[in-house]
């Protein structure tokens, strides 16, 4: 089994060698019980972010890991991957500013931040 915080850190890397901006690795462990991170990107358009969905997957699923659930499509702004422990969300700008995931878990320990 992968730990939570190497995995999100992983998955940020690919999502910056997929030209994924503003990727911040949340630790939530302290405060929920649904993931131990989150991943946090934007892309800047839904062709972008479609494709930066399927890299993460396909790197990942390359080196034996596969998401528990995926959800969204990149026309929403708005794809979920959902690895258990580690929850990624990515986003177009757009949403990602209605959204405000990093307003509403605020008080989460920032583990990685690539601009």
């Amino acid at each position: 089994m992968i730990d939570p915080t190497d995995l999100a850190r992983r998955i940020a890397a690919i999502a910056s060698d997929a030209v994924a901006t503003d990727i911040q690795v949340l630790d939530i462990r302290e405060l929920s019980t649904i993931a131990d991170c989150f991943v946090i990107a934007s892309a800047d358009n839904t062709r972008q972010l479609r494709a930066m969905g399927e890299t993460i997957a396909r790197e990942l699923r390359d080196e034996g890991v596969r998401p528990d659930r995926r959800e969204g499509v990149a026309e929403t702004g708005w794809l979920v991957l959902d690895y258990g422990s580690v929850i990624v969300h990515l986003f177009t700008e757009e949403q990602r500013s209605h959204y405000r995931l990093e307003d509403v878990w605020a008080d989460a320990q920032r583990l990685l931040v690539i601009q």
